[in-house]
């Protein structure tokens, strides 16, 4: 004799019409008091039971049961994408939807996110280390990382393997450089007939960032200073915005006022007689033609030309490599690390040493320096 199964143990019967075993079972109740049942199938009565067992450990665990039998990582991610990234500026979320669907919709997108293992994950990120930068592997942990993490908190699923996987080594990014001295003299000689001269005399003069320079303000410029007080007040740019989604500089420090050279004091008064500058709206320093706010790719495409012009690859420069080089050609000529630090901006020195500073004299001498001065050698000493 067949025993009833108990309440909320689901059921099974078999369907002659669909020739297959059905298991139903009731999951609550929706806001009008109604049943909500969830069915699923199989060819044998195992089968079904198996299925019948997965819908009432979904229920227990409190996982949605609809997705859990049919989420994808791909819907994992594009939910992420469409609801996670509220408050991010449209260059993020446009480069964060590139890399997801890439790099991970891509190769993972078609697996069941029930399904998903950390071996699964381990294997993804060793195969794309062959391709891509440490950088965006790391990049692309997190986002994925960020998307389960999303689904879990809506209960598409109970755990999150993603952060139980490290990060492997990827592929060698390359690496900022700085200008020398003679390259630096040719650069800010090709930009004297660029409409870019005031922005990379500026940025290479001051070390301010491009995403400073691009936010930069008429009324944040004083190209007279005031020589009458005392001590004197020379001319000088105040970075008070940036590009960003807030309008707010990278952090609190990098707000500052700068004291500006003669040759940036000059590149920005020729810059301001120009007259499709008079005429931008908002004030801004530096503007495209319609009058509108540079972007970064109006900035690397101006700066190749004139890269080129100076003589070296175009290629094999970018605008933010300015700010390196500000940082080098101080520290080689013997500027405090401290001082360069307030200069560019940084909350302290670890920063301005380990990537910024492109060290161009190849002998540190301050060790040799001192200890002659502690052990002077004799006149008859030969070393």
């Amino acid at each position: 004799m067949t025993t009833r199964r108990s309440r909320g143990e689901g059921g099974l019967h078999w369907d002659e019409s669909r020739q297959r075993w059905i298991a139903t079972a009731t999951i609550g109740f929706d806001g009008r008091g109604k049943r909500i049942t969830r069915k699923a199938s199989g060819t044998t009565k195992t089968a079904a039971k198996a299925k019948l067992r997965e819908i009432l450990r979904d229920q227990e665990n409190g996982t949605s049961v609809a997705a859990a039998s049919s989420y994808t990582v791909a819907d994992v991610v594009h939910d992420w994408l469409a609801y996670g990234l509220t408050g991010r500026s449209p260059a993020t979320v446009s480069n964060y939807t590139t890399i997801a669907k890439k790099r991970i919709v891509a190769k993972l997108g078609g697996r069941k996110l029930r399904d998903l293992t950390a071996d699964d994950v381990d294997r993804w990120l060793r195969e794309a280390s062959k391709a891509v930068s440490t950088r965006t592997l790391r990049l692309m942990h997190s986002l994925l990382n960020r998307a389960v993490r999303h689904a879990m908190a809506r209960d598409k699923v109970m755990r999150n393997v993603v952060e139980l996987c490290s990060v492997p080594t990827g592929r060698a990014g390359r690496r900022s450089k700085s200008l020398t001295f003679t390259q630096a003299e040719h650069l800010l000689r090709a930009a004297e007939s660029s409409s870019m001269r005031a922005y990379i005399v500026l940025s290479l003069l001051t070390g301010a960032r491009t995403e400073e320079l691009r936010a930069m303000r008429w009324t944040h410029v004083d190209l007279t200073g005031d020589p009458d007080k005392d001590p004197p007040v020379p001319p000088s740019v105040s970075v008070l915005r940036s590009v960003r989604m807030d309008g707010e500089t990278k952090t609190r420090r990098s707000r500052r006022r700068l004291a500006i050279p003669i040759r940036a004091v000059r590149a920005l008064r020729a810059h301001a007689e120009r007259s499709d500058v008079s005429t931008a709206p908002e004030d801004l320093v530096f503007a495209t033609r319609n009058g509108t706010e540079l972007d970064a790719h109006n900035v690397r495409r101006s700066f190749r030309r004139v890269v080129a012009d100076a003589g070296l690859n175009a290629a094999e420069w970018t605008p933010r490599e300015l700010r390196h080089s500000f940082v080098s050609l101080l520290s080689d000529s013997g500027v405090p690390l401290e001082h360069i630090s307030r200069l560019v901006g940084h909350s302290g020195t670890a920063v301005t040493e380990a990537v910024y500073r492109q060290q161009l004299r190849p002998v540190l001498e301050h060790g040799a320096i001192a200890m002659d001065e502690i052990f002077p050698a004799d006149d008859g000493d030969s070393g």
